[in-house]
């Protein structure tokens, strides 16, 4: 199991764009943690995270987001869910989380 992250700040309408691609899960979330919490520290800025290609998403990996997006509301902050696979989308709704996180797609 494996995950790819790739990201690039969208300086015309200043937010990250973040794209995950594999499966999102206890071995992977510290991959991810970090990377977010990265961009975070270098720029306080809502995060849209294009879940297209992610095709497996655990605890962990929720946990590793609600991290980041507390870290991130501290400033007012957002994290985006873009276009999640019909089984990751389900996961955020049975956990509330499609609530707290803005989910699109």
């Amino acid at each position: 199991m494996s995950i790819n992250i790739n990201s690039k700040l969208n300086e015309q309408e200043c937010f990250w764009d973040i794209s995950l691609e594999g499966e999102l899960d206890v071995s992977t979330a510290d991959k991810l943690k970090e990377h977010l919490h990265n961009l975070a520290d270098k720029e306080s800025l809502d995060m849209k995270i294009n879940l297209t290609n992610l095709d497996y998403i655990d605890s962990t990996g929720l946990g590793v987001m609600i991290g980041v997006l507390k870290k991130l509301k501290i400033n007012g902050k957002e994290i985006y869910i873009l276009n999640p696979k019909i089984n990751v989308k389900k996961i955020f709704a049975i956990t509330g989380l499609d609530k707290i996180f803005k989910v699109e797609g």
